[in-house]
């Protein structure tokens, strides 16, 4: 290291009043100094010189929008459904599509030590969350004789520990070479006071994951968009690591996007309706004629609790974060002169290394801001973003919680639910309660079937029985 390098930085921090950050240096050996410098040198200095002063001014960010109106939405049963299905299916078989999953998170609140995507989400065999996706891919490949390229986003935290469970399982029966994983960004974390940034230990600047709306950037940084466009992939398919029921690549969304009347093919969402006003989760909404997600803690409750006269939310159109981005939209967003996604605020309380003392310091209460970019930001960039409805029931099953709603509990009776459903769609007999929920295990392979109509001319039993189970 040069005394140069370290007089420049030291002239960095002071332009940006943070100088407070070498505060640990006596302390560090020569790695650990070099890996600071490195550190300084990348960060964003021009955001955080903003999100410093709006702190110190107490400016708010990102106001939620107001004149909401009820989004539109596409009908998966409507007219237009037989030619959405078709349309979707040459853009997979042309090679058109890819799947993209937003998988940086641990699965600690689970009670699980790894990442997320390793949790075992099955209601029979237990199958990891990661396998069941790898399986409909290989299931859709065989369908149209063609490759799906597989790009995964992790975090710095869990990206090791994902790269290895994938070689551990054989990358589950698909080519290596289709599966591109990176992770993602990262921002500085605030002092909510007086805006300054933290040291997480003597040398090392305190940082947080950007958000899933960091998946834009992180696209373009790690070379994913550019490996897109040589492969000539123009849609993506984007969704969370924690709903075991989504569909990686679904036809009748894909045509969709593509070509109903309300899409600009740039952005399109599904959609669930929320099961009640206090639902923690964002909702679709019109405002100035662009569609826009709000979120819950956003939307006013006097909307959220208006009622439609079948009883319905008036703004009950709840986003699950599964969405289909065009790549040439998303390579305009992030390339040279684009339009970033807004910061987002969270106050959060996190212990931080303070120089002056030599201490760890542990705050009694919320003391540092963290920003994120969130993915449905995306959404009104488009010049009509199309929304498709579907059942709960069908493809919204997250494990989020270890214990209560969203837990793996509530995730494998909707799986047994639906797995249910198919079979006595084909005369099998499958026990249920007074309730019509499904009192047995079932759990059915993407391998073996991605929709009902695959069971025709499968080896079914006739019955199951009582506190039985089955995996087809």
């Amino acid at each position: 290291m040069t005394s140069d390098r370290l007089t420049k930085i030291r002239e960095l921090l002071e332009a940006h009043e943070q100088s407070h950050l070498l505060g640990g240096w006596d302390r560090l050996d020569e790695t650990a100094r070099e890996a600071l410098l490195n550190q300084l040198q990348l960060l964003p200095w021009e955001t955080i010189d903003v999100v410093r002063e709006s702190i110190q001014h107490r400016v708010e960010s990102n106001p939620p929008p107001s004149n909401l109106e009820p989004p539109q939405t596409c009908d998966p049963a409507g007219p237009d459904a037989a030619g959405f299905f078709d349309r979707g299916a040459e853009l997979i078989a042309a090679g058109r599509v890819a799947a993209f999953t937003v998988a940086g998170g641990q699965g600690t609140r689970l009670g699980w030590n790894g990442p997320k995507g390793t949790f075992p989400a099955t209601a029979v065999s237990g199958k990891p969350l990661f396998a069941i996706f790898a399986e409909q891919l290989r299931a859709a490949q065989r369908r149209y004789d063609v490759v799906i390229p597989w790009y995964i986003m992790t975090s710095p935290l869990n990206d090791a520990a994902t790269r290895a469970f994938f070689l551990d399982n054989k990358c589950f029966g698909l080519h290596r070479s289709n599966i591109m994983m990176f992770p993602q960004g990262t921002m500085p974390s605030f002092d909510a006071r007086t805006g300054d940034l933290l040291l997480a230990s003597p040398g090392v600047v305190a940082e947080n994951p950007d958000g899933h709306g960091g998946a834009l950037d992180a696209m373009a940084r790690s070379g994913a968009l550019a490996d897109m466009e040589s492969r000539g992939i123009t849609i993506v398919s984007s969704f969370q690591v924690d709903n075991p029921l989504v569909r990686v690549v679904d036809e009748c969304f894909i045509g969709m996007h593509e070509s109903d009347e309300h899409s600009s093919a740039e952005v399109s969402s599904k959609m669930v309706l929320k099961e009640d006003p206090s639902e923690p989760v964002g909702v679709f909404c019109r405002v100035d004629g662009r569609t826009h997600v709000v979120e819950y803690s956003d939307l006013p409750s006097d909307l959220a609790e208006v009622r439609n006269g079948d009883g319905s939310l008036r703004f009950g159109a709840a986003s699950i974060a599964v969405h289909l981005y065009s790549v040439p939209f998303v390579s305009q967003l992030t390339g040279q002169g684009g339009d970033p996604l807004p910061w987002h605020r969270a106050l959060k309380k996190s212990s931080w290394w303070d120089a002056a003392s030599g201490a760890m310091v542990e705050p009694e209460g919320p003391n540092v801001i963290k920003l994120e970019r969130f993915i449905f930001d995306i959404v009104p960039r488009a010049e009509r973003s199309a929304i498709l409805r579907t059942e709960r029931s069908h493809e919204f099953a997250p494990i989020k919680n270890a214990t209560g709603p969203d837990s793996l509990e509530t995730s494998q009776q909707i799986q047994s639910d639906l797995y249910g459903g198919w079979l006595r769609q084909h005369g099998v007999q499958v026990p249920q309660d007074d309730a019509g929920r499904t009192t047995v295990r079932i759990e059915i392979e993407p391998l073996t079937a991605m929709r009902p109509g695959d069971l025709a001319g499968s080896d079914l039993p006739a019955a199951i029985e009582p506190g039985g189970s089955l995996l087809l």
